[in-house]
């Protein structure tokens, strides 16, 4: 019981829930962004809201790259930082511009996502990752 209540994280614990973010993030978002890839590419016209005077289709390609290419990159904890920033950006446009007039329920999955980027960005990929198997070899 002590254990459980205890406020010292080891580093090893750090490190696993590091993992268990990054992996259970990336995952559950590209089950988001592989649709999305899909509709890009599918040759019929693009059915996706345009966000700041851009259009359908780069709205919709900048999408596809964060929620794909950078979940793929966080999923092996390869520049974790650096391809969090444009999924914390399509999850605020996601919960601020698209779904700015429904009900909180709409915009809270896009803001739980952002939670989460957030913990990343500032606790980078841990132990368990490309970032720091790269970091040991030089």
């Amino acid at each position: 019981m002590k254990k459980l209540l205890s406020i010292n994280n080891s580093s090893n614990t750090t490190d696993l829930a590091l993992l268990i973010a990054r992996a259970g993030i990336a995952v559950l978002m590209l089950t988001h962004g592989i649709p999305k890839l899909t509709m890009l590419f599918s040759g019929a016209p693009v059915q996706f809201p345009p966000v700041m005077g851009m259009s359908s289709e780069l709205s919709l390609s900048l999408t596809v790259f964060a929620e794909v290419i950078c979940s793929i990159l966080i999923l092996v904890g390869f520049a974790t930082r650096l391809a969090v920033v444009p999924l914390i950006v399509t999850m605020m446009v996601a919960a601020l511009l698209i779904h700015a007039n429904d009900p909180f329920g709409k915009q809270e999955p896009s803001l739980q996502y952002l939670l989460v980027y957030l913990v990343l960005l500032l606790g980078g990929s841990g132990k368990y990752s490309t970032d720091y198997l790269l970091k040991m070899s030089k």
